[in-house]
Parts: C-alpha cells; structure tokens; sequence
C-alpha cells in the first residue's frame, strides 16, 4: 500500500451481473474506490474531498481483468489487488482484517472487532466497515449480523446478496418485520 497522494486517478466503468461498477485507481494501478454507478455522484464527492489535486480520467483500468474474473467465478482474482483506502489508523485496521475473511465465509462484527483486539469496539466496526472505500476487495460485505442475517451494505441488500451467494457463502435473510 501506498500512501502518497496520486496526480491522476483512472475511471474505470466494468459491467457484472450486478450493474456497473466504478473502479478507481492510481497512476500506478492501486485502487483508490470502488462504487457502483447508481452511487457515482457521492463517489465523486469523496474522490475530491480525499484526493483534492488529483485529476479524474476515464481510461481502461489496470487492475480490470481481476475484477472480469471474479465476477466470471475466480473468488480469488480480488486477492492480489493493491489497494489503499484514505481513512483512520483504527478504518485500516479494520480493512486489513475484513482481508482475511476467505471467499465464502461471514463473519459478524463482534467477530471482526474480537479479531481486531478490540471486542467491545463492535459499533465502531461497524461504521468502519460501513466507511470501506473500497469495497469487494476489501470484503465488507463478508460481515453480517450476529443472527447470521443480512445487514446493510453500501451497495444495497440486493449486490450483497448476490455477493455472498456467489461466494457460495451461508447467511439468511431477515424476516420482515
């Protein structure tokens, strides 16, 4: 990981299964943010907050044939992506954890923040998690609910889903109140 601020960020736009993603990365190929394009213009909100200097362009992304081949099932093309993620000592912490999660386990937030040391942290864990700029690499959407339920995910319930089911994860859906 990297943590000089970039002069270019790369736009990329990829198409899955799940809608268009946006793929951002550095002048060296290090993600920056991940996001879909129904979230474009907060997206682009953070990108100018964070990386103030950095101009945006729209170009073929190097770490694309990853992303290809994950959604065309490797669960494990994510894996060797660099990434840095703008955010706090104790959000890297979290982020670096939420790595070890393997493709098509969960794990839930008093588990996260357990391995992170801090076991009754579980609500900052959770919007650390919640703060995760680069999602699907770092696999946030790994963590659910204590009840083994779907929580929220930054995407939507649906992607998350269709996430985990692609992993071939286990998790059960929450009752309508």
């Amino acid at each position: 990981m990297t943590s000089a601020q970039p002069e270019t960020l790369i736009l990329d736009r990829i198409s899955t299964p799940i809608g268009t993603a946006l793929v951002v990365t550095d002048e060296a190929g290090v993600l920056r943010a991940f996001n879909w394009t129904d979230y474009e213009d907060l997206m682009r909100a953070w990108l100018a907050k964070r990386y103030p200097k950095a101009a945006l362009a729209e170009a073929v992304s190097p770490v694309r044939p990853a992303f290809e081949a994950y959604f065309a099932g490797d669960l494990d093309a994510l894996t060797a992506v660099p990434w840095q993620g703008a955010g706090t000592a104790f959000q890297q912490k979290v982020w670096a954890t939420l790595c070890s999660i393997p493709a098509g386990e969960t794990w839930t937030y008093a588990r996260l923040a357990q391995a992170i040391g801090r076991p009754t942290a579980v609500r900052a864990v959770g919007l650390a998690n919640g703060s995760n700029p680069v999602a699907v690499v770092v696999p946030c959407h790994r963590v659910i609910g204590s009840d083994g339920s779907l929580t929220g995910y930054g995407g939507g319930l649906p992607r998350k889903r269709w996430l985990l089911s692609h992993e071939g994860a286990a998790f059960k859906e929450r009752l309508a109140a």
